[in-house]
């Protein structure tokens, strides 16, 4: 076409006519190519707006908190109103109550108040600061509560208490439950069929905490718990001392209707909702029963599962 001669990147084709020209033949195939989509402002290094998301970065990692593991011999702090309240209400444990000195009074505050001192629970008039800082910058409302760490007992303590009483021992273990309210749950039912104890694991698994008072009502002022660092090791001491033990497990060949060896001494074992007894644990079991079901329930909470068993084994007794 007339004026394409002078175009961008056209070639003379040797032994043409005047003004004939062919393509490039792709030589300027990269020059038609596009760079992609344009980068962020804070992604180009020259702009200013990647100055300041660098400053904000740098600020962010100079003012977070490095994770803290909790010292298991620490006390457990409960903050706000309505908590506090709750925890004094199922008469927890508790030592100290602390009270920022410009709390503004209100219901919640009088009964907290009153609870404290018909508990006989010291009172202390803290700073904002030093609230603060007693609660990791949590929301307190004013108001801290703080609980002794729980005195667990050993496997032969829950042993001595049953002979004690004259009767076979009867536990309960948690395998890898890690919800303090399914803990005081199961504590709970365990007071109600008189049982001896609970053991749990001093990791990865729930731990006596305010939650776990609360939910026992009381409970835990009656059945001791007691701490294994290993519940696998821990049920083989008590098969040597003689107690026969059963886990929980929907796929068990015996039935809680007649729970294998529930006259004698007894550990009944209660796994996880999500993975259920563990292997090891699973090994150290004299037996495994099931709780029959509907079809169209996959599992029984934890405390529920346990309660059954525990109203099974009170029964043959």
């Amino acid at each position: 076409m007339p004026g394409n001669s002078g175009r961008r990147g056209a070639v003379r084709k040797p032994g043409s006519k005047k003004g004939a020209v062919v393509g490039s033949g792709g030589h300027g195939r990269k020059a038609l190519e596009g760079k992609g989509p344009t980068p962020k402002a804070e992604d180009r290094t020259y702009h200013p707006a990647h100055q300041r998301k660098l400053a904000a970065e740098a600020n962010q990692q100079r003012t977070r908190r490095p994770e803290r593991r909790r010292d298991p011999d620490a006390p457990e702090v409960v903050t706000g109103r309505n908590s506090v309240l709750e925890a004094l209400r199922a008469q927890i444990p508790a030592s100290t109550l602390c009270l920022s000195s410009w709390l503004e009074s209100d219901d919640r505050v009088r009964e907290i108040l009153a609870l404290a001192t018909d508990q006989n629970i010291r009172l202390r008039e803290v700073g904002r600061t030093e609230l603060d800082a007693m609660t990791d910058g949590g929301v307190h409302q004013g108001v801290a509560l703080t609980v002794p760490p729980y005195a667990y007992s050993d496997l032969d303590d829950l042993l001595d208490a049953a002979a004690e009483a004259g009767v076979p021992p009867l536990l309960v273990a948690l395998d890898q439950v890690t919800d303090p309210r399914n803990l005081g749950a199961v504590i709970r039912s365990a007071g109600a069929f008189g049982a001896h104890g609970v053991v749990v694991t001093t990791r990865r698994s729930a731990g006596v905490t305010a939650a776990a008072w609360k939910v026992s009502a009381g409970a835990l002022a009656r059945v001791p718990v007691a701490q294994v660092p290993n519940l696998a090791r821990g049920l083989a001491q008590l098969r040597r001392a003689g107690v026969f033990v059963v886990g929980l497990d929907g796929a068990g060949e015996a039935s809680v209707r007649d729970l294998p060896f529930a006259p004698d001494p007894l550990c009944l074992v209660v796994g996880s909702e999500g993975k259920g007894l563990s292997r090891l644990v699973r090994e150290q079991c004299d037996a495994v029963a099931a709780i029959e079901i509907a079809t169209s329930v996959d599992s029984l909470n934890v405390s529920v599962a346990a309660g059954i068993a525990l109203f099974a084994a009170a029964s043959a007794r």
